[in-house]
């Protein structure tokens, strides 16, 4: 287990400090009640029993026992808001810094990981962070207070009963030590095996068409089945450490308590002690080992929390991280006319590996169309990532309109890009709800237009809903050529200068594919557009094409002129045809 975790886990309670300071105090303050409380019960059986008093002209004290219950009652209620409190906050905010670490990270990082993992240590393992901070970490700070309360106030009454407590006290601790070794262990083998069974069970979800044409589904559930098992007995372990320390925390406790009553029941024999400060020790002995019961019982939350915290770790990252994008600071907002675009001797490499792209120079005029072609791997999507502001480049320049990049502000820079991919990510929602994507604050008319640019109008008229047909993740529900069209009424709703094409039409049969050709082209009029193209065959002979290779712009030209050429195009448009 890294150090880093219980550090961390520290340091987010500091902005809490307030509220922690309030909880701990109202558990002060009860647990003087508590002492007063118990005083007051000495008190009045003393009076009543070896006194003769009666009841009735005791009703000053039980008046002031009333109003001590209730005190207590009331501080009981506030200390558990105060630290619900915390624990809620605590998970808002590492939500927010999850949300800016993935931003950061961007989403080439998050295409590499396993779905279930991710998701697993964003809800659960964030979830897991809160009873730390409204249960043990306060309970941890009353285990030292509240004894050294009942401690002081035993001591002002009977001198040798809180000489015998503090005897007794030692062996809770040394238990708790002992026992919180063999859990931190437990419970890090939990959270590992939960975070493999959910990206195991999100893998297999998604890919269950293909397991079941494979005729691997059985084998497949056998695997989570045993998986499942296994996480099922690493949380009993951690269920039975946790019970186990409890119920070796009441032995010892309860015989300490023991301990006390017998020795006070045979001074109270021998005459050595009066029965007011004898009962007074009696009521407050449990309440002198309570705290730490409750730190020992609370313990497994800080296990639990250490644990999960690796996990929200990994996902934060660190400053030395490679795949970190460079946060954008500038605040330079572009205009909405289609931009001029330079690559200056951009170099980008991924984990400081070999460059993906190395001193690319490359200029698209504004309103002009260029297209990308190479072998995978070449650089084709990272030049699109670097526009996207995905990823910033090592070194080198990207401007826009002559200005840097780095001194655009991202979120309006992204403002002016329409982005269709070759799979675009449908969500689960209304086909409304996916065309407002784009546009939120787009009026019907808009939408109506969008719909009959991509020639939608058939496809949502069959549907069973219409507009407010349901869909599923992935497009479940459309074709791939309802899909793509789907993609670009959001392209065309959106109406941004500079459009980003990943070869739309890269799976679609050859008719679908023309009719979105014809589409996108009279929607590139007047934008600045860059494409990735993987059928060559597609590109129009007027097309300015910049051929990729390891990274370098290698060839660059009309296509036209390309093709004559015994070049890299010509090679590129030859395997293709033999493909």
């Amino acid at each position: 287990m890294s150090t880093n975790a219980p550090s961390w886990l520290r340091a987010r309670a500091r902005p809490l400090r307030s509220l922690l300071t309030r909880g701990i105090a109202a558990g002060t303050a009860h647990a003087l009640l508590v002492c007063a409380g118990a005083w007051l019960i000495a008190h009045v059986l003393a009076q009543a029993i070896f006194a003769d008093r009666a009841l009735a002209t005791l009703w000053p004290e039980l008046v002031a026992l009333v109003v001590t219950g209730a005190l207590r009652a009331w501080l009981v209620v506030v200390q558990r808001a105060v630290q619900f409190d915390a624990g809620a906050r605590i998970v808002e905010q590492v939500h927010h810094e999850l949300d800016a670490s993935l931003k950061a990270r961007g989403p080439k990082w998050a295409a590499q990981q396993a779905s279930g993992d991710v998701v697993t240590r964003l809800v659960d393992g964030v979830d897991a962070l809160a009873p730390y901070y409204s249960g043990y970490l306060p309970q941890m700070y009353l285990s030292l207070i509240i004894p050294a309360v009942v401690l002081v106030c035993i001591l002002t009454a009977e001198p040798w009963s809180a000489l015998v407590l503090l005897g007794c006290t030692p062996l809770l601790p040394v238990f708790m030590i002992l026992a919180g070794k063999a859990a931190a262990a437990a419970s890090e083998r939990r959270w590992m095996r939960l975070r493999r069974l959910g990206a195991r069970f999100m893998d297999a979800l998604s890919g269950l068409t293909t397991l079941r044409l494979y005729g691997a589904a059985e084998r497949e559930q056998q695997v989570l089945a045993a998986t499942g098992d296994a996480y099922r007995r690493d949380t009993m372990g951690v269920l039975r450490i946790a019970f186990l320390s409890a119920l070796v925390l009441e032995f010892f406790a309860t015989v300490s308590i023991a301990v006390i009553a017998v020795l006070i029941g045979f001074r109270l024999l021998g005459g050595k002690l009066a029965f007011e400060p004898g009962m007074f020790v009696l009521l407050l002995a449990p309440e002198f080992f309570a705290p730490l019961r409750a730190l020992g019982t609370q313990r497994h939350q800080r296990m639990e929390a250490v644990a999960a915290a690796e996990g929200v770790l990994e996902v934060l990252g660190g400053s030395g991280d490679d795949n970190l994008i460079q946060p954008h600071t500038g605040t330079h907002v572009p205009g909405r006319q289609a931009p001029a675009i330079l690559f200056d001797e951009v170099t980008f490499a991924h984990d400081a590996g070999r460059d993906v792209l190395d001193h690319v120079s490359l200029h698209i005029p504004a309103g002009s169309r260029l297209t990308l072609v190479g072998e995978s791997g070449s650089g084709k999507s990272t030049l699109l990532n670097l526009l996207m502001g995905f990823v910033s480049p090592q070194r080198g320049r990207v401007l826009i309109d002559g200005i840097d990049m780095a001194d655009l502000d991202m979120s309006a820079w992204r403002d002016r890009i329409s982005w269709v991919s070759q799979r675009p990510y449908v969500f689960h929602g209304s086909v409304r709800d996916n065309l407002m994507i784009a546009r939120p604050d787009a009026d019907e008319l808009s939408l109506r237009r969008a719909i009959q640019f991509a020639s939608l109008e058939t496809v949502i008229a069959g549907l069973p809903d219409g507009m407010a047909t349901l869909l599923g993740e992935h497009g479940t529900g459309l074709s791939g050529g309802q899909f793509q069209r789907l993609a670009l009424a959001r392209a065309w709703l959106r109406n941004a200068p500079v459009l980003l094409l990943d070869e739309p039409t890269q799976h679609l049969d050859a008719a679908t594919a023309r009719s979105i050709d014809e589409a996108l082209e009279t929607f590139a009029t007047g934008r600045t557009v860059i494409r990735v193209a993987h059928r060559l065959d597609a590109i129009a002979d007027d097309e300015m094409v910049a051929v990729m290779s390891h990274g370098r712009i290698v060839e660059y030209g009309v296509a036209a002129h390309l093709r004559t050429q015994a070049g890299f195009f010509s090679s590129l448009v030859a395997a293709d045809r033999s493909a």
